[in-house]
């Protein structure tokens, strides 16, 4: 039992005394482990969370907060926003592909007013306000935010937009410490201890455990680097995060992000992945990332983004999550930023919710042919763009790529343009597949007894497309399925 230092399934029958037993054993205290311990706790369970840091929270409580919900959520309809489930489903079908779990995201939309129902009856707040600005997240403690490009081009005219960016109320905000995601764990958390779940901090899970029959009964885990097993005796539930910060895997799986890792934590090294893969589960879209673009929206939606050929090639008002994958992955990290001096004294008095993204030009010129020679570009590359954008500005209009009207005008005056090669991080979407009760499939197609898992280290809602709020959205609603199914199990 002492060997830990191999990820293969441990026998039962070589442990020889169970450190802890509970009914349900969760691995992971982030999103999707408390929702997982919640639901195992209320269905009569005894559980345990085992989580390797120090305390809860996980990678959700360093994020903006963003649940992706709709469907007609009493948030949405409060502010005045009509959505229904199949309007929520087509939407998704278009962004998150190709490639989507088509039962999942049928099954998610369906079930998405009554989650937002739960996590409140679970003490978490959302203030009835709107914020309509582009931006990564409101800046202060609105609960309502278009969160995927649902209201830009092309998706404006696949679905009806509807915002579902919803984001629990955080007094004293402070962005990437203590904001929506911190306000989404702690009533949890406090709901959590209230139902007599337990946790075990600083334990690092090593290996599976199964019976005879090839069933998960238990877990081998690490503390301060001693060995402790415990016993699960109806599951256990993988909540361990995505593999962002395993080298290997990020070679081998998602190579796009090689040394580019964020929205992220260390702790999110594959191994719920990789213990499960021991088991023969089977993985999908582990190439699939979610990539950020570090510019202020404010910028960018007044601007025209090109690429290293000076070729607008994505609607500068949409998601920024979607102009950070198509810079990556389409452009070869190649990314300029073109605005003129009007639009930029205006975005630069408009609140944002990240000013720390707002940074000097790197070149400025009366004219964009001096501004194109200032930044290497080949002569009328830059030129030929800015004049068919302009043609069409006039008019307000953006026929090659769709941007808003109230953001397209010509470029006319000075002008400058920020240097954004390079400005692209990201994390993992991909993992281990799962039915809709969260259960871990086999390569065969059947699931793996005994074993649950949910959040960052399955494949959740999305194969390719992302929109803010996806990861704690699928997470804490198949975290909920993962607690129950193992609860009844």
């Amino acid at each position: 039992m002492s060997d830990a230092t191999t990820i293969r399934p441990l026998r039962a029958s070589r442990v020889e005394t169970w450190d802890h037993r509970a009914d349900v054993v969760v691995a992971g205290y982030g999103i999707a482990g408390i929702c997982a311990a919640i639901e195992a706790a209320r269905a009569g369970a005894d559980v345990l969370v085992l989580e390797r840091t120090g305390g809860w929270g996980g990678a959700a409580a360093l994020a903006g907060g963003f649940i992706y919900l709709g469907g007609g959520t009493p948030l949405q309809q409060a502010l005045g926003f009509e959505d229904t489930p199949e309007n929520m489903e087509t939407f998704l079908l278009a962004a998150l592909g190709p490639g989507v779990d088509k039962a999942k995201i049928a099954d998610y939309c369906r079930g998405s007013v009554e989650h937002f129902t739960w996590l409140v009856s679970c003490g978490v707040p959302f203030r009835e306000a709107f914020w309509g600005e582009p931006g990564w997240e409101p800046p202060h403690d609105e609960g309502l935010m278009y969160s995927g490009g649902e209201n830009a081009a092309p998706f404006n005219a696949i679905a009806k937009p509807a915002p579902r960016g919803h984001v629990p109320q955080m007094a004293d905000k402070r962005t990437g410490e203590k904001g929506g995601g911190y306000m989404l764990m702690k009533p949890l958390a406090d709901t959590a201890q209230a139902l007599g779940v337990r946790a075990e901090y600083d334990m690092r899970i090593a290996r599976l455990i199964v019976d005879d029959d090839d069933r998960v009964v238990g877990v081998l885990a690490r503390r301060y680097g001693k060995p402790v097993a415990i016993r699960a005796e109806r599951g256990v539930v993988l909540a361990t995060g995505s593999f962002a910060y395993h080298k290997e895997m990020i070679e081998g799986y998602a190579p796009r992000l090689i040394g580019r890792p964020a929205a992220a934590i260390e702790e999110h090294d594959g191994i719920g992945i990789r213990l499960a893969q021991a088991l023969g589960a089977e993985l999908a879209h582990m190439d699939a990332t979610e990539v950020a673009f570090f510019g202020d929206p404010q910028l960018l939606a007044r601007g025209i983004l090109v690429n290293g050929r000076g070729q607008r090639y994505v609607t500068e008002d949409t998601y920024p999550g979607r102009i950070g994958q198509a810079t990556l992955i389409q452009q070869d990290n190649q990314a300029y930023l073109v605005i003129d001096e009007a639009s930029y004294e205006e975005a630069l008095t408009t609140e944002t919710s990240t000013p720390f993204f707002r940074q000097p030009p790197t070149w400025a010129a009366e004219t964009i042919a001096e501004l194109e020679a200032e930044m290497g570009l080949p002569g009328q590359a830059l030129q030929a763009t800015v004049e068919c954008y302009n043609l069409h500005a006039a008019n307000g209009e953006d026929p090659l790529l769709g941007k808003k009207p109230e953001w397209v005008r010509p470029l006319r005056g000075p002008v400058a343009a920020f240097d954004m090669r390079g400005f692209t991080a990201g994390f993992t979407l991909g993992g281990l597949r799962t039915d809709l009760d969260s259960r871990v499939l086999h390569v065969s197609g059947e699931p793996i007894p005994g074993l649950f898992a949910a959040g960052r280290c399955t494949s959740g809602l999305c194969a390719g497309g992302y929109v803010s709020g996806a990861s704690l959205g699928d997470g804490s609603f198949y975290g909920r399925r993962a607690g129950i199914a193992a609860a009844k199990n």
